[in-house]
Formats: C-alpha cells, sequence, structure tokens
C-alpha cells in the first residue's frame, strides 16, 4: 500500500519534469475573472463568453483525447472541458501546460483555465479550456473527505486540511466572522466608538485569572498579557468619550476547557450615563439581533444537549445569586465560614483547595448549580466580595448591580454599573491583593494607577464583557472546535521529519 512519503515522491518526480520542461510550478499571478459558483448560476449570461476560472485540483478523468477536470474555489466546484485541438499548447514561460501534459496534475494542484461557458451533451455546466495554466504543483495529496480526516487531534493540528474536507468547519469560521463583524455593527449603529488598546499591561485586572508574563527587553521591564479590555477602556471614560468598545484577544493562563481556552477573542464595551439596567436592554437587544443576523433564527440546540430559545421581546428572566445559593445549600452568603462552605463542597463532590476562600468557595457552589441553567436569563444580586469593580446596589450594599447572562449551562457575559468612587475602589483592590498574597493567583493586583484616574472622575457608566463563548454556544460547538487553531503541544509529524531531516 502506497505511504504519504510515496506519494509525495511521485508529486516530486512530476515538479522536477515540469521544471525541466521550462514551467515554473508556483508563477505570481493569477488572472482569474470570476468564481466557479457564478459561472454556473450566471449560465444564461455568460454561455459562450471567455471567462477565466481558477481553483483547487478535485478530480481528473482522461478519456484519450479529452478531459474532464473538476476544480473547486471557495465558491463551489465547476467542470473544465479539456479536447485535443482546442486546448493551447505547451508555454512554458507563462506556465501554460497542454494536454499532454495533463498526466504532470495531481488532485490538490491549483490551476487556471481560459474558456468559454458551454454545457456537456450530459448538460453539465463546464468551461472549454483554451488556456491551462499551472498556478501551483500540491506535494501532498489532500484526503477526498471528512470521512478520511475525522481524527479530532490530526484535525486540530492541520485545520487547513480540516477546512478543505469538511465544509461544515469551513462555514462555521465565516460565522465567526460574521458573529463579530454584526457585534461590531450593532454597537456603531448604537453610536460607540471602536479603540484598539494594549494587550501588554504593567499590571493586569478587570478578571480573576491568572496572567501570561512576558518581558519587553526595551524597557527591560516585566508585562502581562492582557486578562481584559476593562481598565484601559474606563480610562478612556475618564478621557471623556461617552461610548467605547474594542474587539481583541485576552490571555488567561489556565487550563482548556468545553468553555475555556487560554487564548479568546473578547468584546467589551463602557457606555457612559448609563447604569446595569440601561445595559441589560441593550444586551438583550444585541444578542437577539446577533443571532438573527447570523444564524437567522432564536431557537438553539448546544453542543450540552440543551434547548435555548432567546424569545421575541420579552425581558429575559432574573435569577437571584444569594436566593438560589440559600435555596441550594442552606448558605447565607453574609453569614458563613470558610468552614461551612467547605463541608458544603465536600457534600457536593466538589473540589476543596488549601488555598480556598469562602469568596472562591462560594462561587464554586454556585458554578454546580449554573450547569444545569438553560437561560437566557440575568444573575443578579451577585455580592460585593465577588465583583471589587462593580458599584453597590442602592438599597443593599452587600450586593452589586451586576447582570450576567445565563445561557446553555454558562455565563456567558457580565456586566454592571462600573464603580467610580475611587477610596472604595482602593479598598477593594487592597482586599483583592491580600488574598493574592495568601496565595490565590487569580485575585486582582493593586492598580494605583486606576485609582489615581478614578480621582480625576468619571461619569456613571455601565460596563459589558462577553467572549466568543457566546459564538461558541449558539453554534453548538466545544471551545476548540470553535477556533480555527487551538492550541496544542509542539510535535512533528514523523514523515515531515524524514523528508527534512534538518529540523
Amino acid at each position: 500500500m502506497a505511504t504519504l512519503q510515496d506519494y509525495r515522491n511521485e508529486r516530486i518526480r512530476k515538479l522536477n519534469e515540469l521544471r525541466a520542461l521550462g514551467v515554473n510550478p508556483y508563477p505570481a499571478k493569477s488572472h482569474r475573472s470570476t468564481n466557479a459558483t457564478d459561472v454556473i448560476e450566471e449560465f444564461d449570461t455568460l454561455e459562450g463568453s471567455e471567462v477565466v476560472v481558477a481553483g483547487r485540483i478535485s478530480s481528473i478523468r482522461k478519456f484519450g483525447k479529452i478531459a474532464f477536470v473538476v476544480i473547486r474555489d471557495f465558491s463551489g466546484e465547476l467542470q473544465l472541458f479539456l479536447s485535443d485541438g482546442k486546448v493551447g499548447e505547451l508555454d512554458a514561460e507563462n506556465s501554460q501546460l497542454g494536454l499532454s501534459q495533463l498526466n504532470l496534475l495531481d488532485t490538490g494542484d491549483f490551476i487556471e483555465a481560459t474558456g468559454d461557458v458551454i454545457k456537456t451533451k450530459t448538460g453539465e455546466v463546464s468551461v472549454e479550456v483554451s488556456k491551462l495554466r499551472l498556478l501551483t504543483k500540491s506535494l501532498r495529496p489532500m484526503p477526498l473527505g471528512h470521512e478520511d480526516f475525522s481524527n479530532k487531534e490530526e484535525r486540530f493540528r492541520r485545520r487547513y486540511i480540516d477546512i478543505n474536507v469538511n465544509k461544515e468547519v469551513r462555514d462555521r469560521f465565516v460565522r465567526r466572522s460574521n458573529f463579530w463583524r454584526v457585534t461590531r455593527d450593532f454597537l456603531n449603529e448604537k453610536g460607540f466608538i471602536e479603540i484598539n488598546i494594549p494587550v501588554l499591561e504593567h499590571t493586569t485586572g478587570g478578571a480573576d485569572a491568572n496572567p501570561f508574563v512576558t518581558h519587553m527587553d526595551a524597557l527591560d521591564e516585566d508585562f502581562y498579557l492582557r486578562i481584559s479590555q476593562e481598565l484601559p477602556l474606563k480610562r478612556l471614560i475618564g478621557a471623556g468619550y461617552e461610548k467605547v468598545f474594542e474587539i481583541g484577544p485576552r490571555f488567561r493562563n489556565e487550563n482548556f476547557s468545553e468553555e475555556h481556552l487560554p487564548e479568546h477573542i473578547a468584546l467589551e464595551w463602557y457606555w457612559a450615563y448609563a447604569n446595569w439596567e440601561d445595559g441589560m436592554k441593550l444586551t438583550q437587544e444585541m444578542i437577539r439581533v446577533i443571532a438573527d443576523r447570523v444564524w437567522g433564527r432564536r431557537q438553539f440546540t448546544l453542543a450540552n444537549g440543551m434547548n435555548i430559545d432567546l424569545g421575541d421581546n420579552e425581558d429575559f428572566p432574573r435569577v437571584s445569586f444569594v436566593n438560589i445559593i440559600r435555596d441550594t445549600y442552606g448558605i447565607d452568603v453574609f453569614n458563613t465560614t470558610i468552614e461551612e462552605v467547605t463541608a458544603k463542597l465536600r457534600e457536593h463532590n466538589l473540589e476543596v483547595e488549601k488555598k480556598d476562600s469562602i469568596p472562591r468557595g462560594v462561587d464554586k457552589l454556585w458554578k454546580k448549580i449554573r450547569k444545569d441553567i438553560n437561560g437566557p436569563a440575568f444573575l443578579v444580586d451577585i455580592p460585593v466580595f465577588l465583583q471589587p469593580l462593580a458599584k453597590k446596589q442602592t438599597n443593599d450594599d452587600r450586593l452589586t448591580d451586576q447582570f450576567n447572562l445565563l445561557l446553555g449551562g454558562t455565563e456567558a457575559c457580565k456586566a454592571y454599573s462600573e464603580l467610580n468612587d475611587p477610596l472604595d475602589q482602593y479598598s477593594r483592590f487592597v482586599e483583592q491583593q491580600r488574598m493574592r498574597d495568601s496565595g490565590d493567583d487569580e485575585a486582582m493586583m493593586m492598580d494605583i494607577d486606576f485609582v489615581e484616574m478614578l480621582e480625576y472622575g468619571i461619569p456613571p457608566t455601565c460596563g459589558y464583557g462577553h467572549a466568543e463563548r457566546v459564538f461558541w454556544i449558539l453554534e453548538g460547538v466545544t471551545a476548540r472546535e470553535g477556533v480555527p487553531f487551538p492550541h496544542m503541544r509542539y510535535e512533528v509529524d514523523p514523515v515531515t521529519k524524514a523528508i527534512y531531516p534538518d529540523i
């Protein structure tokens, strides 16, 4: 049975033969005038007209003095019809091949064909080729279909193959692109301004996460890859902007899971003179608009089997954090001990760590409840000790003006009325720093520069953030399936090692 290296050796032989003929197997320019699908869909208009098409060879069939070649571009597939006397002869200088050089082509090669649009005797729309150019000689065969390339690890490592042979995967990343385009369009329509902010930060904050650390040679200082866009965007509110957002990467040095990746794309927006109630209304509208424009529906079946309906114009229901912890575990989150929380963690077979605190323990208990909530719903009544950057509720200063969107057993967004009292913010940073000093690597760092900015003043503001996890949820895929190139341990394929011994 032929191996990958056998196939490659045969293609190298053909490559060398092409070069011996004077053909450049990798010319720089194509002259394509239209795509494959347009030729088929616009046949009535294009019949008899000359077009230039290009794409990857899917199949080659030769019968004596005629041949049929199917090419595929991003739009779809198209048949090329080649016949002796019609196809131009070899013109090596222009990478043009004649019918007699067809045996030097393979599936996977990229070619360009010039010719008239016709229908064959079987009624198939085709291009009757007068000029055939080689654009790229491929050295490895592409799998014939998804059934030949279904191993998950292989698919993730060679996503460029996966996308070629699995149309659903290819289309998913078109939807992912549309997801962020629609999000950006929605915010632009609402008067928000997109402003890019740094990825490298002296002090990182805005979330509970362990950061990546790097070193900047120019300043000879360590920097953190941001875990959130929050604090720089709020500085822009302090600068006088009233509606700002950014869509970009953030980095959290944590394990992979079905819902989380250490690197992912996220949105955060900040809206001056608005509060969390205003943010709820905008969030409902935004999520529904995204669903409508990207998927064309509001009902979804998720990867975990849950079914959700984003509804029409009714408000999403609310779930009280304090009440659901009390009703489920019998714990008053404002009057409990670490011993009581630890006992409940063990009772419900949840992880207990030496560095656990009441906030960490209570959060673990909540996450066990959360996984069974379909949503959509808004989680409210979140204690201050779980959110060091949010305003306190007017009627109960133990709670924050915060909402989290519950969707498919997870929290798909976080938003709140931003804390703008510099002294209160400082005291919360001090408490977070105390937690870090006691071993909690995910607690927030003291950011005295941010406190200084608050002393100059920012207006009442609502802030919001969601990651591309919202896309993964509605798309019905896990985190790794939802990105083009998920991170994996580095390795080199044995065949490649044998081919390139110097690596």
